[in-house]
């Protein structure tokens, strides 16, 4: 009974804890942001993020997982590659959303939706685009990161993921899929994923298209966003940053209010009792910013 009491009080303060704190971010600057601003803003993001537990444990999990030598990835490119990934995956960090789109497999026209967002809000899409589009984003973004052997690979005709190809001194190369949607995949399916296998497709072209130029302007409100969330997030564990992947999707189809993904981010917390505290802020962070929303849709 005590150990019943106290989560409910816990609970209860979370779910009526003051949301100002969760407002979308406005800039005092009004100057536009460029693309070339973004990269440098992630580049020191990534570089903040590489004492957290999420990404030393999702390296870790990476090298264990394809027997990767010390020197076959420097840590800091995969920092950036998993970070960037989880800001452009569908319901990822950057709130990008999935939809049949019929595009073709470049990210021109997300940056082009972006370039109409003037403030960007927690519960809803900044930009809809196709599994093929999402995937050219993260390639482009990453090669303009500097990690290089990222390209396009398609699982099945009707569908595209990313590839990051790693070539360990002596060994046969490694190809790591980097899912940006969920289709065909479980919950459990992450960074790495061996659900599709990247040999079936006999060669991964390097991704050099240049999607956007590094002068090309944008608000500087959703600069604020993307660098906000990749700093609040990116220390976060794979499975925390699923989670939240998932409750962010069950709010953009309204299958959940971000009120009641609030309530599940706050129930997710606690059944981690004493868990990494990056996972814990991430949980804290989602919750509120839902609340926000939530509040602002009144």
């Amino acid at each position: 009974m005590r150990r019943g009491a106290e989560v409910l009080i816990i609970l209860a303060t979370l779910l009526f804890a003051p949301v100002a704190a969760a407002q979308a971010p406005r800039s005092s600057n009004s100057a536009p942001a460029t693309v070339s601003e973004l990269l440098g803003g992630l580049r020191d993001k990534a570089k903040g993020l590489e004492g957290t537990t999420g990404m030393r444990t999702a390296f870790q999990s990476l090298s264990s997982r394809f027997s990767l030598p010390p020197s076959a990835v420097r840590y800091s490119d995969f920092v950036i590659a998993r970070l960037v990934f989880e800001a452009t995956r569908d319901a990822g960090l950057w709130n990008l959303h999935w939809a049949i789109t019929n595009r073709e497999p470049e990210s021109d026209n997300i940056w082009r939706q972006w370039q109409a967002v003037r403030q960007p809000l927690f519960a809803k899409p900044t930009a809809t685009a196709e599994c093929d589009e999402l995937s050219a984003l993260f390639a482009f973004l990453s090669r303009s990161l500097g990690v290089r052997g990222i390209g396009l690979l398609w699982p099945y005709p009707n569908h595209t993921v990313a590839a990051w190809e790693i070539h360990p001194a002596g060994r046969k190369a490694v190809r790591v899929v980097v899912p940006t949607t969920q289709i065909f995949l479980a919950s459990t399916d992450l960074f790495g994923t061996t659900k599709f296998d990247p040999w079936r497709q006999r060669t991964i072209p390097e991704y050099n298209r240049r999607d956007a130029r590094p002068e090309l302007q944008f608000p500087r409100a959703l600069l604020d966003f993307f660098l906000g969330q990749a700093e609040r997030y990116g220390g976060a564990t794979d499975t925390t940053l699923q989670r939240l992947r998932y409750l962010r999707e069950a709010v953009f189809l309204r299958s959940l209010t971000p009120d009641r993904a609030a309530v599940n981010a706050d129930l997710s917390s606690l059944a981690l009792a004493k868990g990494p505290p990056e996972d814990l802020a991430a949980f804290s962070d989602f919750a509120r910013e839902m609340r926000s929303a939530e509040a602002g849709s009144r």
